[in-house]
């Protein structure tokens, strides 16, 4: 065996970095409890005089660094308690790297602040073994403000148990999950969609919000809606105190941060984004009239755009009553009106295209929370939201094709006694799609909390979600059907053909409208109950949750069955401050989940639903987790999973022609049995925030077999379903996070990544076939159109992936250190030129000649892409 193997070089190259030290900087780690209950505060915020913050983890631990030359002045926090103050002072050539500070609820101490001299024990990326990971502060910051367009979604991608996706998709898969079943809830308000450029980008700007946790775990019972993973995000809040200004500026955004004090009892703060390429469309028209592969720009006539703005409020009315706003408005769109004649390579002919295209959604939503301190053990939150979304889509494709008939197929219908009286035909391929539908959402829930002493936390909640959807939608086109026996009959009698042939189709007209309006009402009850012992080595989180909906239509209701979702958590201590481990934990955990598949909001008294068969998307999860804390700043942690998902709904659309065999008729039928088989694994090794280096490695494995126990074959007839890896299944995903330091004014962030390729069907051979063209005024006539058949298979792959993404920033810091600035110098996608397949080639289906080099992958660019940042804060 090889020792020196390239693999096992690049290893130790990277343990050597995480490992490196330097002696003018101290790492520490302090410890925040109940000072009654002498219960860790998991959760609980330390912040540093530059307004850098660290969350504390399940056992009530922030690790960060400090410099042993300066004094430092920490600020401990946690809702519903007093804060509190941790002095360290470095002339004391006393103090350990340890430190613990007791925090009591706010109603006992008349708001008065608790001051704590040192007397050794999580930075910004901080993982709950079994349950979830969080990033916060200028972790958050520093892996998501990057790129065209800064999103906290890039964050959360490089995580264990994310599988890969491209640079303009937001929606990842979670633990095999499907991407659209990941479910967002912002200061406890559940967002559907939270989306723009339909997936492309998130709507929450990294500007904009404080904390973001993934839940892919075993997740707590007060949450729902969701059998993949649950993002929790915290918006910004106000200082009391100061006002704070922040101002930032990228390749194709502005965004401004203005917080302003309440009488040192909340805030208010208002935000807001947008971009700004209309000047880049702009002076790429005016290029285009020098440089021709630039003209198709011309079309443009609204360039793409996001635009947010934001206001979040706090204010605490009493010692014991504290009240939070958020109002949120945002909206994207494109539009383009294309008109211009494009050559083919067949026998010179050209044909024109001719594009109409409008896009603008609209969605907004307002938070109203009251956190009630009703005793020293006991507190209430109540939340109410409501929230929209709109979207108007209208899009006019029309293809007008002139185009020759080959020698092959004028043979072949000559065969049949049908007459090509020209070498070429002229038809009009046109495709429109309007839709102006909008989603409207009210929920409302309540949550419990009572420290019943002896280590137990009791918790009890319900919750409403109500939605509405109004459905506006017209679809005209053609589509080729096959052509039904009694059909060709017909062709024969009529003398058009003189015998049937073996396999035609007919190219139909297609019109289809949605007028619907339908509404559902969830209603939600949970109960939490946890557990540690004195000693803080064991401790147990029982859930159950009952998710229930009831469906409403114009015309009809549908009632369901309730879900009930039982869980549970074990946690074990097995190691404290032993052999260089802080912590060695164990945990355990299983449970069910449920939610609700998007595609309801389309049902119709027509879809023969009846009371009780309509179900919600079930899983069952098991997981087991191991955590090392080292004492040398270092994390660990791996889990293993199984989930098995049923009663799983999906749908198959029936096709065929309406009684005067002229025009298409479509059906959805809805199924609610689909089942999948998904287990795996995944780690992380990081290293806490330190002064010169810091991050993280992560790898995730994942197996995943679905089937839909009903499936159409190839032919169009219904069978019985395969078991099948997803469309976007991914076995291996890697992902190195690196932020070097080299000064306090210069970092550099480094993101590298591993993916291994989705699914790839086998292609058949690209075959001819005979078309019916049907136009009301014109006789019917035949041309000739190519088709491909393509197969399942389970061991063909796309192309693996490797994202690399370089950040250099320049940090400036005011002498009264309370303005600081960052510009920042980034390249995505930084091997793009690095190719591999990536799909099936693709092919013209009136000539059947393949798009060249439509096999390769570029991972999601066709070049690097560089961008600029600036940001001023105060």
């Amino acid at each position: 065996m090889n020792i020196f193997s390239p693999q096992k070089n690049l290893f130790l190259v990277l343990l050597l970095l995480f490992s490196f030290n330097y002696l003018d900087a101290r790492d520490i780690s302090v410890s925040v409890e109940d000072a009654d209950l002498d219960m860790p505060l998991d959760g609980a915020i330390a912040r540093l005089q530059n307004g850098t913050q660290f969350i504390c983890d399940e056992d009530g631990i922030a690790r960060f660094s400090i410099d042993d030359d300066k004094n430092v002045i920490i600020t401990i926090s946690y809702p519903g308690y007093g804060n509190g103050r941790l002095l360290i002072n470095a002339d004391d050539s006393k103090l350990s790297n340890q430190y613990k500070v007791s925090l009591r609820l706010e109603n006992m101490l008349s708001n008065k602040e608790l001051v704590f001299t040192a007397e050794r024990t999580q930075s910004g990326t901080t993982a709950e073994s079994g349950r979830s990971v969080t990033i916060a502060g200028k972790e958050l910051a520093r892996v998501a403000e990057i790129g065209f367009m800064e999103d906290v979604m890039t964050a959360i991608k490089l995580l264990p148990g994310v599988g890969y996706t491209s640079m303009f998709n937001a929606m990842p898969s979670i633990r095999g999950g499907d991407p659209g079943d990941l479910m967002a809830s912002l200061d406890g308000f559940y967002i559907e969609f939270p989306y723009f450029w339909g997936g492309s980008v998130s709507i929450f700007d990294p500007h904009m919000i404080e904390s973001v946790k993934l839940s892919h775990g075993i997740f707590s019972a007060q949450f729902g809606h969701t059998i993949s993973g649950l993002l929790e995000l915290h918006s910004k809040k106000p200082s009391a105190t100061e006002t704070e200004i922040e101002f930032g500026i990228s390749t194709s955004a502005v965004n401004l941060n203005v917080s302003i004090p309440l009488n040192e009892k909340g805030g208010i703060m208002v935000m807001g984004k947008t971009t700004y390429w209309d000047g880049y469309i702009a002076l790429i028209k005016a290029l285009s009239y020098a440089v021709e592969e630039l003209e198709p720009i011309r079309s443009v006539t609204t360039a793409p755009f996001i635009r947010v703005a934001e206001i979040a409020g706090n204010y605490k009315w009493t010692d014991s009553v504290e009240w939070t706003l958020n109002a949120f408005i945002g909206g994207d769109g494109v539009g383009a009106v294309y008109n211009n004649p494009i050559p083919i390579t067949i026998n010179g002919r050209r044909n024109d295209v001719d594009l109409q295209f409008d896009w603008n959604n609209l969605q907004g939503f307002l938070i109203n929370s009251f956190l009630f301190n009703l005793s020293s053990a006991s507190i209430l939150k109540t939340t109410v939201g409501t929230g929209f979304l709109t979207n108007y889509i209208i899009a006019d494709l029309n293809d007008k094709l002139n185009l020759a008939y080959t020698d092959v197929f004028k043979n072949f219908m000559n065969g049949y006694h049908y007459s090509i009286l020209s070498d070429s035909y002229a038809i009009n391929d046109r495709t429109i799609m309007k839709a102006d539908n909008s989603t409207y959402t009210a929920q409302g829930r309540v949550d419990y909390d009572w420290e019943a002493g002896h280590g137990l936390l009791f918790g009890a909640g319900a919750e409403l979600f109500y939605t509405r959807w109004t459905r506006n939608t017209a679809y005209s086109g053609t589509v080729d059907v096959l052509m039904p026996e009694t059909f060709m009959k017909t062709l024969v009698a009529l003398g058009l053909i003189d015998k049937p042939l073996p396999k035609a189709y007919i190219n139909s007209a297609v019109e289809r409208t949605v007028d619907g309006l339908n509404q559902a009402l969830t209603s939600a009850a949970f109960t939490t109950l946890e557990y540690k012992d004195t000693e803080n080595k064991f401790g147990a989180v029982l859930g159950l949750r009952l998710d229930h909906l009831y469906f409403m239509g114009r015309d009809f209701s549908i009632q369901t069955y309730p879900a009930f979702n039982p869980r549970l958590n074990l946690d074990y201590h097995l190691l404290r401050n032993k052999g260089g481990i802080d912590l060695l934990s164990l945990t355990a955990g299983m449970g069910l989940f449920s939610s609700m598949t998007d595609n309801i909001s389309n049902l119709q008294s027509s879809s023969g639903i009846n009371d009780f068969a309509l179900q919600q998307n079930r899983s069952w999860t098991s997981l087991v987790g191991v955590k090392i804390d080292f004492l040398s700043n270092f994390s660990f942690n791996i889990e293993g999973y199984y989930k098995y998902i049923f009663d799983r709904a999906y749908t198959i659309t029936e096709v065929g022609l309406d009684a005067s065999q002229s025009s298409q008729t479509s059906k959805s039928n809805y199924y609610f049995d689909g089942e999948g088989h998904v287990g795996g694994f995944d780690m992380m090794l990081q290293r806490y925030d330190s002064k010169y280096l810091d991050g993280w490695i992560s790898y995730t494995f994942n197996y995943a077999l679905y089937r839909n126990p009903t499936a159409v074959d190839t032919n169009g007839n219904l069978t019985e379903g395969d078991w099948r890896f997803p469309s976007f299944h991914r076995f291996h995903n890697l992902n190195l996070v690196l932020n070097i330091k080299p000064s306090k004014r210069f970092n550099i962030s480094v993101r590298f990544g591993f993916a291994s390729g989705t699914p790839l069907s086998v292609p058949g051979e690209i075959e001819w076939y005979p078309v019916l063209v049907q136009r009301p005024g014109v006789q019917p006539y035949f041309i000739q159109k190519y088709k491909r058949t393509n197969y399942y298979s389970d061991t063909r792959r796309n192309g693996y992936s490797l994202p690399l993404d370089l950040k250099f920033s320049f940090f400036s810091f005011h002498k009264n250190g309370k303005t600081q600035g960052e510009t920042y110098i980034a390249i995505e996608n930084a091997m793009a030129f690095f190719k591999t397949r990536d799909k099936n080639t693709t092919f013209n289906a009136y000539t059947g000649t393949e798009v060249e080099g439509s096999d390769t992958a570029s991972y999601q660019m066709p070049i690097p892409m560089i961008s600029f940042g600036f940001t001023w804060s105060y």
